[in-house]
């Protein structure tokens, strides 16, 4: 039997213009790689108040205490926010195509990836498909965590190591797995 399937995808067709408002000019960008590459990708502990002016330099809204560890990956610092006594932890990748939020007392563990831009596989060309991330007040992000498009993760929430998150989650659950799965109330 025959099962011989014309593929639709066009990738050729991809305009990586069309669907993305990167939200400054090419100097800007430009720039700003060249200092993520030096304070922020490298292995060599920058301070973090050295490492939080920069993104203020770069239209980032940040808080106070906060606390960046070394080979962090901001991609678009103009299209962030973070408030007040955050932790990123070493790796964490936060590929804001769109507003990204993170609120006061948030924790985001090693290696999670903040992912607010994805495709449209429906379409032959995939334009994209970005939105926003909120992590709200009090939550906590663990190791190796994926956190999709579109999720607002609730008030004092706390997502397991190693989860998928592409949907939205409540205040004060904690969240585990791929599939996600609510576990219990942080706080009872």
């Amino acid at each position: 039997m025959n099962n011989f399937y014309l593929s639709q995808v066009r990738l050729k067709d991809f305009d990586a213009s069309e669907g993305l408002n990167r939200g400054a000019g090419k100097f800007k960008e430009a720039c700003w790689y060249i200092v993520k590459m030096f304070f922020f990708l490298t292995a060599f502990p920058i301070p973090s108040g050295i490492k939080a002016r920069m993104l203020r330099l770069f239209g980032a809204k940040v808080g106070n205490g906060v606390v960046i560890k070394p080979r962090v990956n901001i991609h678009f610092p103009w299209k962030l926010e973070i408030g007040d006594d955050v932790w990123l932890g070493e790796e964490a990748y936060l590929l804001n195509f769109e507003q990204m939020v993170i609120g006061n007392n948030v924790c985001i563990s090693q290696r999670a990836f903040l992912c607010g831009g994805n495709h449209n596989y429906r379409h032959p060309a995939m334009p994209y498909r970005n939105a926003p991330i909120v992590l709200m007040d009090g939550c906590w992000v663990g190791a190796c965590v994926f956190i999709g498009p579109g999720v607002t993760v609730g008030t004092d929430t706390v997502i397991t190591a190693g989860s998928v998150v592409t949907a939205s989650v409540s205040q004060n659950g904690i969240f585990k797995g791929n599939p996600l799965a609510f576990v219990s109330e942080r706080w009872k």
